[in-house]
């Protein structure tokens, strides 16, 4: 696991260029007057938003286990994930209110050009920053990360969709084109917050891993099936960079404790090669044992 430090400069990294871009943005609507570019910077500021609830997220996160939180922090991040996707839906919902009195009443642009080279400045900056935050994400196994990587990379595509739109509207003069570009600018930037509130929400609900990640656990089990080894009462669920793995492993019954114990010290070591961040509890138990077989579900009745 990675130290508060580590990977708490990333999200500084973000609270720094949200503050740059929300400056060009707003700048840049100054000089043009367009809504569309106003709801490009209605974007970036929830980008500082989100990245300095990011900041305490992993700070709180990277907190070891203690007797209160036995099983750690890292769920924290979750409600990261899930501020982003409601801030995204509130700055969606503030674009809509901007956008249609402006499409009733269309208003002319103004220095189109110069605005236009801002918001190119402020774009390529969130470029470079998303790029670095998904990289971050995935090499540390931050949903936090990752989360913030994304928006960002929402808001670069909103820039290009933006400038484009605000080129067409200088050159055709089609005004009512300029508030019609910050709506589809909404119903993007809706999507990518629902998205990530629906992540946020299966997490808290301790959902189980991926398919993929099953098929993985799967991979390491099935030699031992046919060993005679059984497996059953599989239980995984994720909490943000940690995985967490548990079964029941039948043995035979004539075997010895340190025998069946060596064997699941062999089957835990083989499942962190394949996820070095899972916990992984095993529970050992004698397969000619009948009531081996009923306790398989979560509620034991």
């Amino acid at each position: 696991m990675q130290t508060t430090q580590n990977l708490t400069r990333f999200a500084w990294l973000s609270i720094g260029a949200a503050t740059l871009t929300i400056g060009l943005k707003l700048g840049a609507y100054f000089l043009t007057n367009s809504v569309g570019l106003l709801s490009d910077a209605l974007e970036s500021l929830v980008n500082l938003a989100t990245a300095i609830v990011a900041l305490f997220a992993l700070r709180i996160a990277a907190r070891p286990a203690d007797e209160e939180f036995s099983f750690g922090y890292s769920k924290a991040e979750y409600f990261s994930s899930g501020f982003e996707g409601g801030m995204i839906l509130l700055a969606a919902g503030s674009i809509v209110a901007t956008a249609i009195p402006r499409l009733i009443q269309p208003q002319p642009l103004e220095q189109v050009g110069l605005g236009l080279v801002v918001s190119v400045i402020a774009s390529l900056i969130n470029l470079g920053v998303a790029r670095i935050l998904s990289q971050a994400g995935k090499h540390y196994g931050s949903i936090t990360l990752t989360a913030d990587s994304r928006h960002l990379m929402t808001d670069v595509i909103t820039t290009g969709g933006v400038l484009i739109g605000v080129t067409l509207v200088a050159l055709t003069g089609w005004q009512r084109l300029d508030p019609i570009i910050a709506l589809l600018v909404a119903a993007n930037i809706l999507f990518t917050g629902f998205s990530l509130l629906r992540h946020a929400s299966l997490g808290l609900m301790d959902a189980a891993l991926p398919e993929a990640d099953i098929q993985v656990i799967q991979s390491v089990l099935s030699p031992y099936n046919q060993q005679g080894i059984q497996f059953h009462a599989l239980r995984t669920r994720a909490a943000a960079s940690r995985d967490f793995i548990s079964m029941h492993v039948l043995v035979p019954g004539d075997w010895t404790v340190r025998q069946s114990h060596q064997l699941a010290e062999q089957i835990e070591t083989e499942l962190r090669q394949k996820s070095p961040n899972a916990a992984i509890f095993t529970h050992v138990e004698p397969q000619e044992d009948p009531t081996a077989s009923q306790d398989t579900s979560l509620d034991q009745e």
